[in-house]
């Protein structure tokens, strides 16, 4: 609550010594420590920080690519995923604007927490509005300008009419979705 007090969206270095949040209240993301991996009463804040809001002024999610170098924000003023580059891997404070994006408003116009594969050739995000997770196909790997609808969604409606943020298992075999409106943790096989 000291760095953001409406906090969209988290990730997590694969080694689970970094965290990272995002919020609305500032727009921008925040990098915190921890000392034992995984352990998030282990963390503390790293006075590191980035600010989204010439992109975006609601940010509602926030992701990495596999190495730290390429950051990843969803906003819901402007609808769309925005990507930025690290100087310094898992490093927030080196981040820039590459000037790279991808609206998803014929999707959704309020789009929540993003996901991508590990090979960065698919994203999946959910959203506020139609409570539905979308998969986008992207040419190049892990760079937003290159990505495309493939007509591939899921309704997460029954479960919860305002879904939040999704995760999936890096195998792509489960999928995990959190709501408002439950505040529970909802598990799909894919």
């Amino acid at each position: 609550a000291t760095q953001e007090t409406a906090v969209s969206g988290s990730a997590f270095k694969p080694d689970g010594t970094i965290l990272y949040v995002c919020g609305s209240g500032t727009d921008s993301v925040f990098q915190y420590t921890l000392s034992t991996a995984w352990d998030v009463s282990t963390a503390s804040y790293a006075s590191k920080s980035f600010s989204f809001s010439t992109q975006d002024v609601v940010v509602t999610g926030v992701a990495f690519n596999d190495d730290g170098t390429k950051m990843y924000m969803s906003g819901s003023t402007n609808d769309a995923i925005f990507q930025y580059t690290l100087s310094t891997a898992w490093d927030v404070s080196t981040a820039s604007y590459a000037s790279k994006s991808f609206s998803v408003a014929s999707l959704d116009g309020n789009p929540r927490q993003l996901n991508f594969s590990p090979t960065g050739d698919k994203l999946w995000f959910i959203g506020l509005n139609t409570d539905y997770v979308y998969e986008l196909d992207l040419s190049t790997n892990f760079d937003i300008s290159t990505a495309s609808y493939n007509s591939i969604s899921f309704s997460v409606a029954s479960q919860d009419a305002n879904p939040t943020a999704t995760f999936f298992k890096p195998d792509g075999s489960k999928m995990y979705v959190v709501g408002i409106n439950s505040d529970t943790v909802y598990q799909y096989s894919t």
